[in-house]
């Protein structure tokens, strides 16, 4: 039964009560009345009450004006069950927007709240674009199908040479960031070295200050991120991968940041950058705290390999949701 159904009938049980229980206090004056006068015949004083009633009401109709009275009289008291303690304690659970809810909050909940809002509005002063495709070169720990994903940024790579299509990817991509954010400094790495991401790391932060940096990551030519958390990069004449540790990527970016890594089993980098700072302890710093990571996959999975969705799939919902949606 419905909580609105519930009321309504206790509403009409109390109204009938209490208008039959308004009968009955009459029928018991009379009964009284009649002992003290020594008269045994409570037929005959009911039967005068009912007609000195009906004489006073006029036929009925007062009667049923009077039994209404009586009803609406009898919804007072109910109105009381709507303030009692159980219904007063949600006040205590309001929002942190109503003032209610400022006033009943724990004053640490609110400090944390202030420091959420003061870190969703700051600014991004710099974003850093770090594209490892080698474009025509497959890393070798994924085997792809036929046919695959292949587009990047909306480029078909293979539909120009690989430099140009390199370089056309890079454009778009900051372009596609832009839309999001035009004020910030945008820095592109294509196919980068180690030398070359700790530079381009290193600027940023100098240049962004105490505003928040944006590290973008594209692996999708280079292998997977190890347990360790290091991801790749290649060396000078592109014969060998390097590996990347995140302490070190850290350390060049600081706080506050935010990364994106779209690439295969991008969760090892979640899991190396949470141990790194120990944030499962109640003691890590709060700076370590200002820092914001996506990742497109889970430790076990590959980045999608459908021919219908772009291969960088998850850059492309976060930059262009909405091409996404009337595409697919």
């Amino acid at each position: 039964m419905a909580l609105g159904d519930l009321m309504v009938s206790r509403f009409s049980q109390s109204s009938v009560a209490l208008a039959s229980n308004h009968r009955y206090n009459e029928e018991d004056e009379d009964c009284v009345s009649s002992s003290a006068h020594g008269d045994s015949s409570v037929p005959s004083r009911r039967k005068d009450s009912e007609a000195t009633t009906s004489n006073i009401y006029g036929n009925g109709t007062e009667e049923r004006d009077a039994t209404a009275t009586v009803t609406s009289m009898a919804y007072l008291p109910q109105t009381i069950v709507l303030r009692e303690v159980r219904h007063n304690a949600s006040e205590a659970s309001a929002p942190l927007g109503t003032s209610d809810g400022i006033a009943s909050a724990p004053k640490w909940r609110l400090k944390e709240r202030v420091k959420q809002l003061h870190y969703l509005q700051m600014k991004t002063g710099c974003v850093a674009l770090v594209l490892c495709l080698n474009i025509t070169v497959d890393p070798p720990d994924v085997i792809k199908i036929s046919p695959c994903a292949r587009i990047e940024a909306w480029i078909d790579p293979f539909s120009m040479a690989p430099p140009k299509a390199l370089e056309a990817i890079g454009k778009n991509l900051s372009t596609q960031y832009e839309r999001w954010q035009p004020r910030a400094r945008y820095k592109v790495q294509l196919d980068p070295t180690l030398d070359e991401v700790r530079k381009l790391c290193l600027t940023c932060r100098k240049y962004a200050k105490t505003e928040r940096v944006l590290f973008h990551y594209n692996g999708h030519g280079v292998p997977k991120p190890t347990a360790n958390g290091e991801i790749w990069v290649f060396n000078k004449h592109y014969t060998q991968y390097i590996p990347l540790p995140i302490s070190e990527l850290d350390s060049w970016l600081k706080t506050p940041s935010i990364y994106v890594f779209d690439c295969s089993a991008a969760r090892m980098i979640l899991n190396a950058f949470a141990e790194l700072h120990d944030w499962g302890s109640s003691g890590s710093s709060g700076s370590s705290r200002d820092c914001i990571l996506l990742a497109a996959c889970d430790v076990h999975e590959t980045l999608p390999q459908s021919v219908e969705f772009p291969a960088d799939v998850f850059t492309a919902c976060l930059t262009t949701p909405i091409k996404m949606a009337l595409k697919w």
